[in-house]
């Protein structure tokens, strides 16, 4: 997976081939673009999963970790662009010891009895399932959250990384996998 600059905030900053993104506070000078989300700190993956795949995020401070089909809403400030907002995408919140899950504006919040920086995602897209799990050192995965549902098209691993109101020191890193 790599992320999609063009679909990228103007405040995040990517690095690491496009692996990594940081919140940062300046904005960056990317071209205007269709795709770019304008007013959410979030940006997708370029490539579109319709099979079964598994893949681990490291992330700091305050991010949402998710799916998205590719029509979700790039400009504006309400529902329909926010990751887990609207019924084009499905997103886990993280932040310090706090998880939750997020699809159409509804939230449920997910027990974590310990912190980690680091999180699988295991969609299996014919089946229609996708499921986060913690993972602890040196390996373990521990369950968070898994929803059920009939996808319709490609979705998108989707991140948002920091929030508006001055909070920067949030990042997101794809892991590589051995």
């Amino acid at each position: 997976l790599t992320l999609d600059l063009k679909t990228a905030h103007k405040n995040l900053k990517l690095s690491d081939d496009n692996r990594k993104v940081n919140a940062v506070e300046e904005e960056q000078p990317y071209p205007d673009n269709p795709d770019r989300f304008d007013h959410f700190q979030q940006l997708l993956c370029s490539n579109g999963l319709t099979g079964r795949s598994y893949w681990e995020v490291e992330w700091k401070g305050m991010v949402n970790i998710g799916i998205t089909y590719k029509g979700i809403r790039r400009k504006g400030e309400n529902a329909d662009c926010i990751l887990g907002g609207n019924d084009q995408s499905w997103s886990l919140f993280c932040s310090g010891s706090t998880y939750s899950f997020h699809h159409n504006s509804q939230q449920t919040e997910i027990p974590a009895l310990s912190n980690s920086d680091r999180v699988g995602v295991y969609l299996d897209w014919p089946s229609g399932s996708l499921s986060f799990y913690k993972i602890s050192p040196p390996s373990d995965l521990i369950h968070l959250h898994t929803i059920s549902t009939k996808f319709t098209e490609p979705v998108y691993p989707a991140f948002r990384v920091g929030f508006q109101f001055g909070y920067v020191a949030s990042s997101v890193s794809l892991c590589e996998l051995k």
